[in-house]
C-alpha cells in the first residue's frame, strides 16, 4: 500500500515589540527568572490588560503579507486551562475573530512550486516556562514570557513532505523578518512550530492525526515528522490504532513520545474576554500600513538580477537574512562593484560569521570598512590574498584598513622591475620545475607563481607575477 503523509502547521512567532502585549514589562529576551514580570502579566487580581498597539501593527502587517483577508471586526477570547506556567489559568487569544484569515504562501521545492493556503492568523499572549531540575527533582517556574505578544499562523493542512514544510518555514522567517515584526531566533524561542500530521492511503480520506509541539529547529521538525509518519504506518499495518493526542519530539532519542489527549477547542472552555474591547479597523489604517510595507526578499533579489546582473544564486544568498541585504546596498552604494561585494559577503562575511556563531545583525564590521578594502583591491594596492589576511584582522573591531596595511607594510608590489628580479631568483633556484612547465606540465607553473608570491611575502600582483614568469620562460 502507497502511504500519504498529511500536514498542518501552527507556527508561533514572538513579535519585536519593546513590551508585552497587555502592560509595559519589556521583552528582551533572558535575564533573571522572574524579573521581567508585574502584576498584570503575573494575573493578579483586579489588574487590566490593556493592549499594545505596535502588536496589533504587526500582527496585520504580517497578515497582509501573508496575503490574508483582515478581519475589519476582531476580538479577543479567555482559552482557560491551568498549567503551572500560566499563572492566571487562562490565556488571552482569539478564537472567534481572528486578525486575519484566508491567506496563501507560495513555496517552491525539488518537487516543483505550490500553494499552501493559511486558515488563520491571530494575536495571543505566550505563557511562562518550566525548568525541571533533575538533580534536585524540583520543576521551577519563570514568568518572564508570560504576556510577550504572539502571533499564531495556522495553516490548512496541505503539506505532504518534510521538504514542503520545511520551504514554506523558512519562506514565512524571511518574510517576518523583512518586515521587522520578528527577529525570528528559532534557538530563543521567537518562531516555534507545532506540527500536526496523520497518514492514510494514497488517496483515502483523512486519518487519526497526532500533534507534536514546540519544535524549534528545521532539523528537528524534518526529523520529527520522519519518525512519526512512520510510527503511524507501523502502527496501522500492525493492525492498531493511531490515537489522537499530543507528542514531545525528544531529541536525544530520536523519537516522539505522548505528553497527553488531544484537546479540543470546547476542553478550553473559550468565551469573550471581557476586560478588552473590540478592535475595529478603518481603511485608511491598513492603506497605511500597505504603504509602509518594506520591499521584500522575493523583490529584491529580482532588482539584484535585473539592475546588478547578479546570478540568481547570489541573490538568495544576499537576500537570506534581511541585514544581510541592508549591508550589500550599502556597499555598493560607496562604489564597490556589485559582484565584487556579493563574492565578499558569501566567501569572507559568511564565514567569519559561521566561524563565531553570530547573526549578521550583529556583525561588528561594517559596510564603509569593507567597501573601503575592495576599492584598494580593485586599485590595484592589495592582492586578494592580502586582502583576506587584512579582513581577518580588523572584522571583530571594524579597525582601520588602511592603517594597517600601512603599519604592517602590506601594499601590493607593482614594480615591474622588482617583479622580473624575483621570478629571475625563483627559476633560477628551481630549475627542474621551470623545465617541466616547458615541456608541457601546467602544474609546474602554479608551483612557480607560489614560489615568487612567497619570494615577495605574498604582496605581488598576481597578473604581474604570471606575466613575467611566462616571459622568462618563453611562454
Amino acid at each position: 500500500m502507497i502511504w500519504e503523509t498529511v500536514i498542518g502547521l501552527e507556527t508561533h512567532v514572538e513579535l519585536a515589540t519593546k513590551t508585552k502585549i497587555f502592560c509595559g514589562c519589556t521583552t528582551a529576551f533572558g535575564g533573571p527568572p522572574n524579573t521581567h514580570c508585574c502584576p498584570v502579566c503575573t494575573g493578579m487580581p483586579g489588574t487590566l490588560p490593556v493592549l499594545n498597539g505596535r502588536v496589533l501593527e504587526f500582527a496585520v502587517k504580517a497578515g497582509l503579507a501573508l496575503n490574508c483577508q483582515i478581519t475589519r471586526y476582531s476580538r479577543f477570547d479567555r482559552k482557560n486551562y491551568f498549567y503551572p506556567d500560566l499563572p492566571k489559568a487562562y490565556q488571552i487569544s482569539q478564537l472567534y475573530l481572528p486578525i486575519a484569515r484566508d491567506g496563501a504562501v507560495s513555496i517552491s521545492t525539488e518537487a516543483g512550486d505550490k500553494t499552501i493556503r493559511i486558515h488563520e492568523l491571530h494575536m495571543e499572549e505566550d505563557a511562562g516556562k518550566l525548568a525541571h531540575d533533575p538533580w534536585i527533582d524540583q520543576t521551577r517556574a519563570d514568568y518572564n514570557r508570560c504576556g510577550v505578544p504572539l502571533i499564531e499562523i495556522v495553516t490548512q493542512p496541505d503539506f505532504r513532505t518534510a521538504d514542503e514544510v520545511i520551504a514554506y518555514l523558512e519562506k514565512l522567517k524571511e518574510t517576518l523578518q523583512y518586515l521587522g515584526v520578528s527577529d525570528c531566533k528559532m534557538q530563543e524561542g521567537s518562531l516555534r512550530c507545532d506540527v500536526n500530521l496523520s497518514v492514510r492511503p494514497l488517496g483515502g480520506g483523512l486519518g487519526t492525526r497526532t500533534e507534536m509541539k514546540n519544535l524549534n529547529s528545521f532539523k528537528a521538525i524534518a526529523r520529527a515528522i520522519g519518525y512519526e509518519a512512520k510510527r503511524q504506518i507501523e502502527l496501522i499495518e500492525g493492525g492498531k490504532r493511531v490515537v489522537q493526542e499530543t507528542r514531545r519530539w525528544d531529541e536525544n532519542k530520536d523519537a516522539t513520545y505522548a505528553m497527553r489527549s488531544k484537546e479540543d477547542a470546547q476542553d478550553y472552555r473559550y468565551f469573550p474576554e471581557p476586560d478588552l474591547p473590540p478592535v475595529e479597523l478603518t481603511e485608511a489604517y491598513l492603506d497605511e500600513l500597505r504603504q509602509s510595507r518594506p520591499e521584500l526578499a522575493e523583490e529584491k533579489r529580482a532588482r539584484y538580477r535585473a539592475d546588478y546582473g547578479l546570478p540568481e544564486y547570489d541573490c538568495r544568498m544576499i537576500t537570506s537574512d534581511r541585514s544581510l541585504a541592508a549591508f550589500f546596498e550599502e556597499l555598493t552604494a560607496l562604489g564597490a562593484p556589485p559582484k565584487q561585494g556579493a563574492n565578499w559577503i558569501m566567501g569572507e562575511v559568511l564565514g567569519a560569521l559561521s566561524q563565531r556563531a553570530m547573526e549578521p545583525g550583529d556583525m561588528p564590521l561594517t559596510a564603509p570598512t569593507l567597501a573601503r578594502l575592495i576599492a584598494l583591491v580593485e586599485g590595484g594596492t592589495l592582492n586578494r590574498n592580502t586582502a583576506v589576511k587584512v579582513f581577518e584582522a580588523v572584522f571583530d573591531t571594524d579597525g582601520d584598513v588602511d592603517a594597517y596595511v600601512k603599519e604592517h607594510g602590506l601594499e601590493q608590489v607593482n614594480d615591474s622591475g622588482l617583479v622580473r628580479e624575483a621570478c629571475a631568483k625563483v627559476l633560477s633556484a628551481h630549475p627542474k620545475s621551470a623545465a617541466d612547465y616547458q615541456g608541457g606540465k601546467e602544474k609546474a607553473f602554479g608551483f612557480l607563481v607560489g614560489q615568487v608570491m612567497r619570494e615577495l611575502k605574498g604582496r605581488a600582483n598576481p597578473q604581474a607575477v604570471n606575466a613575467a614568469l611566462k616571459e622568462l620562460l618563453g611562454s
